[in-house]
């Protein structure tokens, strides 16, 4: 399984950047996908996932700025606006497989360890 993230880039503080994760490779079945974020020095933290059977979420830092979207299986996207020096950040891609995501019917998982496939992250860096 790869996950490949793009997007990510300079951008001036209140400004926007879309992030894209295409996966290949998945075994089984339709997969929870999410984003997590790993600042300088801090423990990565979830930002948003969007579930097959429906769910989205986001955390309180990005409700409202941040939109999770997926356009087909295996690809997911994350619009970010009014972005804030907070949210520099190397932003990652997540999944967890197929095999386990119907355990996670009805809910968008938040955890590191719910996760069984990551990307290697694009870097975000706003300026104030």
């Amino acid at each position: 399984v790869r996950l490949v993230e793009s997007g990510g880039g300079l951008v001036q503080a209140g400004g926007s950047l879309r992030l894209s994760c295409a996966a290949s490779g998945f075994p089984y079945g339709d997969n929870i996908m999410a984003w997590f974020r790993q600042a300088p020095g801090k423990e990565r933290e979830w930002v948003a996932c969007i579930s097959p059977d429906g769910p989205i979420a986001y955390s309180d830092s990005v409700k409202g700025r941040f939109t999770i979207s997926s356009a087909h299986a295996g690809e997911i996207a994350l619009e970010m606006n009014s972005l804030n020096a907070e949210d520099t950040a190397i932003y990652i891609c997540a999944a967890i497989s197929g095999l386990r995501t119907p355990a996670f019917y009805g809910l968008c998982p938040t955890g590191i360890n719910d996760y069984d496939f990551w990307g290697q992250g694009t870097q975000v860096t706003v300026s104030s």
